[in-house]
């Protein structure tokens, strides 16, 4: 199968853009879109809340989804390279029109899968350390980090790191780490988590 990917961040932007653009790759190269998955939502947002997560999870090995530039995908490096990572993991190709990439099973695609999962590696080292250094500094300034007699339960008082945590999942951070990281238990958690539909 051969999947056409648009986004559009906005209602003022047109998908008939990405989608001649597309159309004239394809026809370029001998490909012919089987299906069309078009959404208008930011980049910023995490891929499970967006067709392109419906789409991940559809794909097989050997499918080709193919969009107008990696930043379609998401917002952030990190972002991009998880769900690429993921995708190629999988066997399933990536082509980019602006960028020129033929992400898929040879050789220079599993060097990049490569450096992308190394990447990932990394951050998610860095938002672990960054993460205990404030949660470290806070208490060192005398913010008590328990949840005080009479507040809320912790998984309430999560709601405010919601958009945290949601890309710390999305960057496949363990939810053993993150129980350590915000120091709740993991029942806590996985309340939050199935309050929010994070599951």
């Amino acid at each position: 199968m051969i999947f056409g990917y648009i986004r559009v961040s906005t209602d003022k932007q047109t998908v008939e853009n990405q989608r001649f653009e597309i159309i004239q790759y394809a026809k370029k190269e001998n490909l012919i879109i089987d299906e069309w998955i078009e959404e208008t939502i930011s980049g910023t947002i995490s891929p499970k809340k967006r067709n392109l997560g419906k789409l991940i999870q559809k794909v097989n090995k050997d499918d080709i989804i193919i969009c107008t530039e990696l930043s379609r995908l998401g917002r952030t490096m990190f972002m991009i390279m998880s769900i690429l990572n993921n995708l190629m993991e999988r066997q399933v190709k990536i082509f980019t029109i602006k960028e020129g990439y033929k992400l898929g099973d040879d050789l220079s695609s599993k060097v990049m899968a490569f450096a992308f999962s190394i990447s990932a590696e990394i951050e998610r080292s860095l938002i672990s350390q960054r993460t205990t250094e404030a949660l470290r500094r806070k208490k060192a300034e005398g913010i008590k980090l328990g949840r005080p007699k009479g507040t809320k339960p912790a998984h309430y008082k999560l709601t405010q790191y919601k958009d945290v945590i949601e890309e710390l999942l999305c960057l496949g951070i363990p939810k053993t780490t993150i129980i350590k990281l915000f120091n709740v238990s993991s029942q806590t958690l996985y309340t939050f988590l199935k309050r929010e539909k994070l599951f």
